[in-house]
């Protein structure tokens, strides 16, 4: 039997170029190692048990593959202060694993490199020490090395040439050292090389000018030297070299001008300078290349000493004095320039490291490594046509909304549970801060709730963005990550939250709304919903279909914003007929959608009836008593003890009529939102008389 498992083992081993993903029990195993290691008190991950299904949804962060095999660990954000556990490498079929902006400590384990499927490796914003582990150059699928803002030494290994499908590698904020690896000029696929803020030193490899894909290269605040080749200036601001008092370049407004010493030295040794010591730019060359050592020496084994020599020595001497005032003069310059300035909007410790929250503030502000890798290959709701869909509008109105996933996840603090406003079976809401300091909501929706065709997809986004009123909520903007598998929607912030948390006050933690502060509300409501309704220059008419009040927010003024306009454009039919399961137990959904299976018009009219009802009598739950007493002008019985009697009767008659007559059972005999918005406008002005309905 023994014999047989050997054999069938070697058979899988010869059989396939990668090792198989190991079994449930197998990966359950390694998450409980990974939690114990990541969450050592046992704080966070207390939903991650021996006795749970880690593809079952219970496991938090965890998703699972279509094969039942857990294809992805997130869990940036969570406060976790443990270590990276050699466990890991067990997770076979892992293809993206999130750790960043946490506080985990200890080095990378090395058996990391066995996860030979994984795309996305995000340990950044920690406190990882210790070196690059070389095993790194065997996970042959990685498209994203994220290690920026930890506390890095070493220098990067050699095999991570080999990652031939790499698109970013991010290492600022670290203390790596030694010399950029020429190998990484081999990887063809790069977009971004972010080396800023470390200790480099030795020149910039030619060879990386030579990638065509290549977008940025930041190599600021190291010890770098030599010339730098014209072949990067194709980058223009792409290229970042700041601060490194040795490196020189010809049109480069971050580079000092190269002087004929700097041109001779490049010209007759070929060699690059080491690191800057003490003010002084090394001399001393690397060990020997065998590429570039000349074997013809042309040298007479008879001959005596050349005379020569004397000469040369006095020539080196002239030119170590040289370099050294040099680079002394040039340190001086630089650190007079840090007194003035603040570099990358943080402090300069002497160590080049950052602090943590320095670290973080940073993070949160420089620019995203996927900025330009979520429109790319897979779900590319942008394609332009490129996939045969043809549009026939101009793709560069919403090229001037994008958000890219670091706007989105520094907003949020990386989706913090902290910062969560709302979720439904298809979405979850966030609080979010962008970078100008402006405070947003971010809508979540996976792909798989969203319309499967991408032409009709960002039509929908289209017609979103053609949507401004005063009592809309307003998409700011929206990030789609191929990554993630998410699509986000960024809208303004509204601080009050939804309607509904002024209706029903039991435990008094909200405040009653006053009678003219409900009046006002119902005017704000119909004004967006007849806008909604009525066609222009930039938009068709359209009909709401969901309006409710959770869907009524409330901003700083008390002024209300009706939320998720045109959402259905952009969600899938199914999701769409999901939410009005919600509508209908809440008595929003008119009658006659059970019959015609259509909206109109005056479906938004029948819930925003059913809104007034609500408003008034502060019930969210009505009944054919309360009904009855507003079509009998009975206001006593139906307007909100709340108030206090402190509201005014002709307009409590006359808005209880006007909701009944919102809510008619026959939609010919409801009145248009037009009809609706003149009466409320009357009714802020005048005093309507009951009879008058």
């Amino acid at each position: 039997m023994g014999s047989i498992c050997f054999l069938i083992s070697l058979f899988l081993v010869l059989g396939f170029s990668r090792p198989p993903c190991v079994d449930g029990n197998a990966e359950l195993g390694a998450l409980l190692q990974l939690k114990a290691s990541l969450d050592p008190e046992g704080k966070y991950l207390g939903s991650w048990t021996e006795d749970g299904d880690p593809c079952g949804g219970t496991f938090e962060g965890v998703a699972c593959n279509d094969k039942s095999k857990v294809a992805n660990v997130s869990l940036q954000g969570k406060g976790l202060s443990g270590r990276v556990s050699p466990a890991v490498a067990q997770l076979r079929c892992l293809s993206g694993l999130y750790l960043h902006y946490n506080n985990l400590s200890g080095e990378i384990p090395k058996e990391i490199g066995a996860l030979t499927e994984l795309t996305d490796l995000y340990l950044n914003v920690n406190s990882l020490s210790g070196g690059i582990p070389r095993e790194i150059g065997n996970m042959t699928s990685l498209q994203v090395l994220q290690l920026c803002c930890n506390q890095l030494n070493g220098s990067i290994p050699t095999q991570m040439g080999s990652l031939t499908r790499l698109s970013v590698l991010a290492l600022q904020y670290n203390r790596i050292t030694g010399q950029i690896p020429a190998s990484l000029g081999n990887l063809g696929m790069f977009k971004r090389l972010d080396l800023g803020f470390n200790k480099f030193f030795g020149t910039v490899p030619e060879k990386l000018a030579g990638i065509p894909s290549l977008e940025v290269l930041d190599i600021r605040n190291n010890s770098l030297t030599g010339v730098v080749s014209p072949a990067f200036k194709r980058l223009n601001e792409g290229f970042e070299s700041a601060n490194n008092p040795g490196l020189c370049g010809v049109g480069f407004l971050t580079l000092r001008a190269c002087t004929s010493f700097d041109m001779d030295r490049v010209n007759v040794d070929g060699l690059p300078l080491g690191p800057i010591l003490n003010g002084t730019a090394s001399t001393a060359p690397p060990k020997a290349n065998p590429e570039s050592v000349d074997t013809n020496t042309h040298c007479n084994p008879n001959c005596t000493k050349s005379t020569k020599l004397p000469r040369a020595a006095v020539i080196a001497g002239v030119i170590s004095l040289i370099i050294t005032l040099t680079g002394g003069i040039f340190l001086a310059l630089v650190r007079n320039r840090r007194k003035k300035q603040k570099i990358g909007n943080t402090s300069d410790p002497s160590d080049g490291q950052l602090s943590t929250d320095q670290a973080k503030e940073y993070y949160r502000r420089s620019p995203s490594p996927l900025v330009s890798l979520e429109y790319s290959n897979a779900w590319d709701p942008l394609a332009d046509g490129r996939n045969g869909l043809g549009f026939s509008f101009s793709q560069e109105y919403l090229k001037g909304y994008w958000f890219n996933m670091e706007d989105v996840e520094s907003a949020t603090q990386y989706f913090s549970e902290v910062n969560l406003l709302g979720k439904s079976k298809f979405s979850s809401v966030y609080k979010g801060v962008l970078r100008d300091g402006s405070l947003v909501a971010v809508k979540s929706i996976n792909v798989t709730s969203c319309k499967s065709e991408e032409a009709e997809f960002v039509k929908g986004l289209h017609l979103l963005f053609s949507l401004n009123h005063e009592n809309l909520v307003k998409l700011k903007g929206f990030c789609c990550s191929r990554g993630r598998g998410e699509c986000f929607l960024i809208y303004d912030y509204a601080p009050n939250g939804s309607l509904s948390r002024y209706l029903d006050v039991l435990d008094g933690k909200n405040q009653v709304l006053d009678w003219s502060k409900r009046v006002s509300i119902l005017n704000g409501i119909a004004k967006g919903i007849g806008y909604l309704h009525s066609s222009g220059e930039n938009k068709p008419a359209m009909i709401h279909q969901n309006i409710s009040l959770e869907k009524v927010l409330i901003d700083q003024q008390f002024k209300p914003l009706i939320s998720d306009s045109g959402l259905p454009k952009l969600l899938a039919d199914d999701i769409v007929f999901s939410t009005l399961k919600t509508s209908a137990a809440m008595g929003y959904l008119a009658p006659e959608y059970i019959t015609t299976g259509r909206f109109t018009e005056k479906s938004d009219v029948y819930a925003f009836g059913v809104i007034v009802l609500q408003v008034i009598s502060g019930n969210l739950q009505l009944n054919t008593l309360m009904k009855l007493a507003a079509e009998s002008c009975r206001y006593e019985e139906f307007v909100d003890t709340e108030l206090e009697g402190r509201f005014s009767e002709s307009e409590a008659a006359a808005l209880g009529k006007l909701g009944l007559v919102c809510t008619h059972e026959l939609p010919d005999q409801r009145p248009t939102m037009q009809t609706v918005t003149e009466e409320l406008s009357n009714l802020e002005n005048n005093a309507i008389d009951c009879s008058r309905y």
